[in-house]
């Protein structure tokens, strides 16, 4: 033990030394009279023009410095406790600097942390630097991750253990992932190079966009501040969803982090990238060098992932099950652009029995809300939308005489506004679809269905967490007008409305309206709560509105008058006790929910091993459990189970590269029925719906 301890001052002192001595001179960046009159106008526009009324003054002023400060220093390791009490000082008065288009304290704030910043870097540089430095991955070390309500350090010495942890952390997590000990060591030395030469080149506008934003991010998550240079690449999301790998992408912390993939899109086909992963490398085709791009801004992560399409792009992940956010593994991806073809509605038909009978089940899954606006403008008679293409597959499924239809809605996170109303119009008669509420309290009905409904026969929407705005919408009307059933998970919640407004400097997207539904709920915050639930290997606190900081909340306003179609509130509890009945016994479905309870079992545990040893242990018990839930499920379905991990790891290499070669081919649009464990449950759930239901309903609900 005085052995390690005496290696970890060694270590320390060398980091500490570069501090003292040769950290380099960082002058204060200067905001300038532009910036100072737009932030004026910012206030000024969030004040009048935003949906939530919240006033400039000292509570929100405090927030400001709160939400600033996390939004620099995260995981609390460049502030010192000393930092944060000195800029306390100000914590009242931010809304008087803004007001007056005062800048210069919110600099001041921001030149500490640069300082700091670049200082550690600088050190942390040196110590991988000096080859006479070991790293020792055998002592029983460990560091906690979750650091968002941890206190700043107070002295030098308490930054300094917490860097040197880091630092180890970063070097072990290559190790694990295959790289030697010199490779990991240059791999974190680019990092961190790359990261100092970014810190240098910044600017007045990098500061004043960061400021801004801690700022307008108060009112709600989706109310941002573009400077000049980001508002130049307005559409750098829907850019890099139509034309690159089809996924939306967010900055959070210090990562780059997916917020979901578009339907049909490269990502999406190729079926690895999932909602809530984190970007940390970038690379350039098959044998490319991975760029670290931890730390980056989003626009310039972006630029690296964008390409000509067919060609490939490697991103290294942390997947959002990792344990701890400490496992990675890479992803390649051929750069491709979404069309509306490959967003297209698709049917199947599924063949199920309650025992008794054979039902056929009609699925429709509608992967995104598109239209061909163009062709609609032009008045072409067949111009391409998800409401003309369902009504298409509404009608070949009635002529194979379907009892039922199952609208999949799981993943589509929304599009046409006007594409959910027309949806909508295709299963009720005439009514209202959703109501839009202004700051100013007017509520806007035009929404509205106006012809007699094409499909009256039983119905059940399936909608998850990645569901989100127009297929809430529609989603919430179904529910409302008790038309079918909702099944699933709880929706993703984005019921706001943004517009961008032009600035001296730079634009202002502000959340000016909220979408209700017909009851008067909003869908915001809340999303579509289903009638009957199944699970998700989605973690709610890591997607979904209500994972945001300072989103709006759910709330109601008065309900328009509808129609209800049918009562379902006598049937909920038996279909309920029909479903639980039958998924206790379904080994496909325990497997999910094994699944789940590992995820939830994972992500308490925020402390990691620091040694080598311990960390390989926790792997190989990970994925011993892994192969021990799907042993359950294959014995429980006479298939012979994994006899060790070597058969269970190539089992799994196995599938990947089948699913690789599914998303490559033409079959990758197609709806894979038999194995969908969920959709084959709400198959059952509707069957239920058709037997349970009277028999006058039965035969007015089945025609078309």
């Amino acid at each position: 033990m005085r052995l390690i301890a005496t290696f970890r001052f060694c270590v320390l002192s060398l980091l500490l030394l570069p501090f003292a001595l040769n950290a380099s001179i960082v002058s204060p960046l200067q905001y300038t009279s532009s910036q100072a009159e737009t932030v004026k106008d910012v206030i000024n526009k969030l004040q009048s023009r935003h949906y939530r009324e919240q006033s400039v003054d000292d509570q929100l002023s405090q927030q400001f410095l709160d939400h600033y400060l996390d939004t620099l220093d995260p995981s609390r390791m460049f502030f010192y406790q000393k930092d944060i009490d000195g800029f306390s000082k100000n914590a009242s008065n931010f809304d008087d600097f803004f007001k007056k288009g005062n800048l210069e304290p919110g600099f001041d704030i921001y030149h500490t942390f640069r300082q700091r910043l670049v200082s550690r870097l600088e050190g942390v540089l040196e110590l991988l630097e000096d080859s006479n430095v070991k790293f020792n991955f055998t002592e029983k070390d460990s560091i906690n991750l979750d650091r968002e309500n941890a206190t700043w350090p107070n002295t030098r010495a308490e930054a300094d253990d917490l860097w040197y942890k880091r630092l180890k952390l970063s070097l072990l997590n290559l190790k694990l992932a295959g790289k030697t000990a010199e490779e990991a060591r240059t791999t974190v030395q680019r990092r961190y190079k790359n990261q100092l030469n970014r810190v240098l080149q910044q600017d007045s506008v990098d500061v004043f966009e960061t400021m801004v934003n801690a700022l307008t991010m108060l009112y709600d998550p989706h109310t941002n501040y573009w400077s000049q240079r980001t508002s130049e690449n307005f559409d750098i999301n829907m850019s890099l969803s139509l034309e690159g790998i089809g996924a939306v992408l967010q900055s959070e912390d210090e990562f780059t982090k997916v917020v979901r993939l578009v339907a049909g899109g490269p990502a999406d086909k190729q079926g690895q990238l999932k909602a809530a992963d984190r970007i940390v490398s970038v690379g350039q085709g098959d044998d490319g060098e991975l760029v670290d791009v931890v730390g980056w801004r989003l626009d310039e992560v972006v630029n690296l992932i964008r390409g000509p399409k067919n060609t490939m792009v490697k991103l290294e992940v942390v997947p959002s099950d990792s344990p701890a956010n400490t496992v990675s593994k890479v992803i390649r991806i051929n750069r491709g652009k979404v069309k509306l073809e490959d967003q297209a509605a698709q049917k199947a038909i599924m063949e199920l029995s309650d025992g008794k009978s054979i039902f056929k089940v009609g699925v429709i899954h509608l992967p995104a809300f598109y239209i061909d606006f163009e062709a609609y403008n032009n008045r072409d008679p067949n111009f391409k939308s998800s409401t003309q293409d369902v009504f298409v597959l509404l009608e070949e499924l009635r002529a194979e005489n379907v009892d039922g239809v199952i609208l999949d809605l799981r993943n589509n996170g929304g599009g046409s506004l006007h594409e959910a109303t027309r949806l909508t119009d295709l299963f009720i008669d005439q009514g209202p679809v959703v109501q839009i509420r202004s700051p100013d309290g007017r509520i806007n009905r035009h929404s509205r269905s106006h012809s007699k409904a094409r499909y009256r026969g039983p119905l059940i929407v399936l909608v998850n967490r990645l569901s989100a705005s127009a297929s809430e919408i529609f989603a919430g009307a179904i529910q409302d007008y008790n038309r079918g059933l909702i099944v699933g998970s709880q929706s993703f919640g984005k019921g706001t409305v943004q517009s961008v407004t032009p600035l001296l400097e730079g634009k202002l997207k502000i959340t000016e309206s909220k979408f209700y539904r017909v009851s008067g709920d909003s869908t915001q915050h809340r999303g579509v709560v289903p009638d009957i639930s199944l699970p998700l290997l989605i973690d709610n606190e890591e997607v979904g509105e209500s994972s945001y900081d300072n989103a709006l909340p759910w709330d109601q306003i008065h309900a328009v008058p509808h129609a209800s179609y049918f009562d379902f509130s006598s049937l909920i509890p038996a279909l309920t006790k029909e479903h639980e009945k039958r998924v206790s016994h379904d080994p496909d479905f325990r497997f999910i929910l094994d699944q789940i309870d590992i995820m939830k079992e994972n992500k308490l545990n925020k402390v990691v091993s620091l040694n080598e040893k311990d960390r390989i242990a926790d792997k190989e018990r990970l994925e011993t459990q892994a192969m021990d839930i799907d042993n359950k499920r294959r014995i429980a379905k006479n298939l012979a189970p994994y006899k060790n991990l070597v058969e269970f790891r190539n089992s799994e290499k196995e599938f990947e590269e089948d699913e690789k070669k599914k998303a490559s081919s033409s079959e990758h649009n197609k709806i894979d029925v038999d194995g969908d464990t969920l959709l084959i449950e709400a198959g059952n759930i509707l069957v239920d719906l058709i037997r349970l239901t009277p028999t006058t309903s039965t035969q007015q609900a089945a025609t078309f």
